[in-house]
């Protein structure tokens, strides 16, 4: 089945023109959707906008837009007088620069679009702006009043088609300067660093978007087939409480190294080195045993 057009105009590089369309990349309408209803009828719960002051309903044709500039102070606009300033569509996604793919920050990404060619004509041109994006690993910044506003668009070859994201506004992405102002500049290294870095080499894997499950969902899915089924519902069970553990210990932990004992780590320290001891999480060990081993040379000496 061929999805629906959210958008129809041409894509436009200086003189070359491509008649294309947009389609939605990322939806919700698969979401299992709840209604509200009257618990004592069963029937479905309308909403209606009242007077905040007098309780009473308002007629929709009553309604307007107010921007608050006080204390209960509003200045009343009109949808005729909104239509009068919102910018005209020329249906165009006017390209205005190409960007080095590796400079876009993604923090400022707001919404994907598939960008697709709309006739047969319109496909070699597409495919020559596809193809040279690709060949210099560029996207296209591009604006285009789209769903009645202005709107930068990037514009990234994806697969045989093209995918436009809708951009964030500068003024809308807080700075993360607020966020991590107060994270102090900590340096780690040795035996804790090797650790994490082997932790990280044995978790690596692929991105699979098919292996993200919305468990989410799925409890919800299994909740309404449960009450249909008229089973008893189960609640979930609590997750143990978790034992506080220092940083060191929940690294070793994690990277399969035990806590390295005295008596355990001289021994060993006097010996060569297996095949175990290779890689990451054998640097690791080695390090604590030549920490546990140096320590107990000193207690003997002392002695």
């Amino acid at each position: 089945m061929v999805p629906r057009a959210n958008w129809k105009g041409f894509l436009k590089i200086a003189e070359l023109a491509c008649p294309v369309a947009l389609y939605t990349a990322a939806s919700t309408s698969e979401r299992m959707a709840f209604h509200v209803l009257n618990r004592e009828t069963g029937h479905r719960v309308q909403r209606q906008f009242v007077d905040a002051e007098t309780g009473k309903a308002v007629a929709p044709e009553d309604q307007v837009k107010g921007y608050e500039i006080g204390n209960g102070e509003y200045v009343i606009v009109e949808p005729d007088e909104i239509a009068a300033v919102i910018p005209e569509s020329d249906k165009t996604l006017a390209v205005e620069a190409f960007v080095a793919c590796r400079d876009i920050d993604d923090v400022y990404f707001d919404r994907p679009y598939y960008l697709a060619p709309t006739t047969d004509l319109a496909e070699q041109a597409f495919a020559l702006v596809r193809e040279g994006m690709r060949a210099k690993d560029v996207a296209a910044i591009a604006r285009a009043v789209l769903f009645r506003r202005v709107r930068t668009v990037l514009i990234r070859s994806y697969g045989a088609g093209l995918i436009a994201t809708t951009l964030n506004f500068n003024y809308q992405v807080r700075s993360a300067k607020d966020a991590f102002d107060g994270i102090p500049e900590i340096k780690t290294k040795g035996e804790m660093l090797d650790l994490a870095k082997h932790i990280i080499d044995t978790k690596r894997g692929t991105f699979d978007p098919k292996e993200f499950k919305d468990r989410y969902e799925a409890a919800l899915t299994e909740l309404v087939r449960a009450k249909l089924e008229g089973k008893p519902i189960q609640a979930r069970k609590a997750a143990p409480a978790k034992k506080a553990i220092d940083l060191m210990e929940a690294l070793r932990q994690s990277a399969g190294v035990g806590t390295p004992t005295r008596r355990s780590a001289g021994k060993r320290s006097s010996g060569s080195s297996s095949s175990r001891d290779k890689g990451p999480a054998g640097k690791a060990k080695s390090t604590a045993r030549k920490r546990a081993s140096s320590a107990a040379s000193h207690r003997r000496k002392a002695g």
